[in-house]
């Protein structure tokens, strides 16, 4: 059933309620969804529960929508950016039913009277045009899959420490089948038990590696897990990231997800046009597996990997990226190091002292300006991820020819 006229105005005419009311909403939605579905719980991030950020995106994502109702165009790419993960983390179509009845009930909770039964009706045929719109996505993601709509059993074949912080696992499946291709910068969602919780948990990890029939890698941080922005939130070192990295070990199983995202350099259309990569700390993951990808496929295109990092100790992957960019003469790379160590050498270890700015790069040799065709990969810390768009725009790029990785919440903001 589609949205009336009427009932369009009258979700448009909610924003400012949403606006002032919403994080209130989501965050009871969330407190009697999860309490009376505990399953659910294996699905939505408990750390993200934990901080808020999981009911502020949310309540964000509802903003938006209200704001954006006649218009939805403008939230696809935010669209699919979501539903490639619920696809990772197999959401089920009737899953959407159970959390809609939940939301309307929590904006009934906190509104009360103000939810008249005509905006009421209004939100629950939105809320359906939007349910089935995610989940028809969805269907056609798990369709193009194949066999391969669950979580499949992984073995650790191989646990390599790149840095201070990142370690790589190398997973084969259980059942021995050739792993389908993926497109380098995409990620697999990995899931285990989580003692501490009581609950299987699952996070995103990209792919860092060009693919293989055999194994994908992937290089996780292990994350402390604090958030200076909710002081009232308990602290803890990342669930699944200190399992990986302290019990994990070789011939362990993981559950795995099909490799997802929108986030990814398709060779096959970009194998002229000339690529910057912009990265920070474990943002160099994906773009590990696009410069990868390239070297393997002997990519003439020119190539400019900028990367920022606090020190050697923590820029893993430093001597395979050196020597990719040694032995490709349209590669080139630049590194800023914040906080180099005492054995860090300028010129050899980075060529930038302190956080990177674009400012101080060639326009033309490092960052390609002059050409309309150019294309920027961008994956780091959100705020990272901000600037550095808004300099690309800032110096005339297109905003379609800038991709950025977002994780987290998945956030769908107005």
């Amino acid at each position: 059933m589609a949205l009336t006229p009427d009932q369009v105005q009258l979700i448009k005419a909610t924003v400012p309620i949403l606006r002032q009311y919403g994080k209130e909403i989501t965050t009871r939605f969330y407190k009697d969804l999860l309490a009376d579905n505990p399953a659910l719980n294996d699905i939505f991030n408990q750390a993200n529960q934990a901080t808020g950020h999981q009911a502020s995106a949310l309540a964000d994502s509802l903003y938006a929508y209200a704001s954006h109702i006649n218009d939805l165009g403008v939230l696809a790419p935010a669209v699919e950016r979501i539903c490639q993960k619920h696809s990772s983390l197999h959401v089920q179509p009737e899953q959407y039913g159970i959390v809609g009845t939940y939301l309307l009930k929590a904006m009934k909770d906190v509104l009360g009277d103000a939810l008249t039964e005509d905006i009421h009706t209004a939100w629950a045929v939105a809320y359906q045009q939007l349910a089935d719109l995610m989940s028809g996505r969805e269907k056609q993601l798990y369709q193009e899959r194949d066999e391969w709509t669950s979580w499949r059993d992984f073995i650790i074949t191989d646990k390599v420490v790149e840095s201070d912080e990142i370690t790589s696992f190398h997973l084969g499946p259980n059942d021995g089948k050739p792993l389908p291709k993926y497109y380098p910068g995409q990620y697999v969602s990995i899931r285990t038990s989580v003692p501490a919780l009581k609950h299987l948990q699952s996070r995103q990890y990209s792919l860092s590696d060009a693919h293989q029939s055999s194994t994908y890698r992937i290089s996780v941080k292990k994350e402390l897990g604090l958030d200076l922005a909710h002081p009232s939130a308990p602290a803890h070192p990342g669930y699944v990231s200190s399992i990986l990295h302290d019990s994990k070990q070789i011939g362990n199983t993981l559950q795995v997800s099909h490799p997802a995202g929108e986030f990814y350099l398709d060779p096959s259309h970009s194998d002229r046009k000339p690529i910057v990569l912009i990265s920070a700390g474990v943002g160099l993951t994906p773009m590990l597996s696009i410069i990868r990808t390239l070297d393997k496929a002997d990519s003439h295109q020119p190539i400019c990997w900028i990367h920022g990092t606090r020190s050697s100790r923590v820029h893993a992957f430093s001597k395979e990226i050196h020597e990719i960019a040694k032995q490709h003469p349209n590669v080139r790379t630049e590194v800023f190091m914040s906080h180099p160590a005492e054995e860090d050498a300028l010129g050899r270890d980075y060529q930038y002292k302190g956080r990177m700015s674009l400012g101080v790069l060639d326009k033309e040799g490092d960052l390609f300006l002059h050409e309309a065709d150019a294309e920027y990969y961008i994956c780091g810390p959100e705020g990272f991820m901000k600037d550095m768009q808004g300099s690309l725009l800032g110096y005339g790029v297109e905003d379609k020819r800038i991709k950025m990785e977002v994780f987290g919440t998945g956030v769908i903001r107005a």
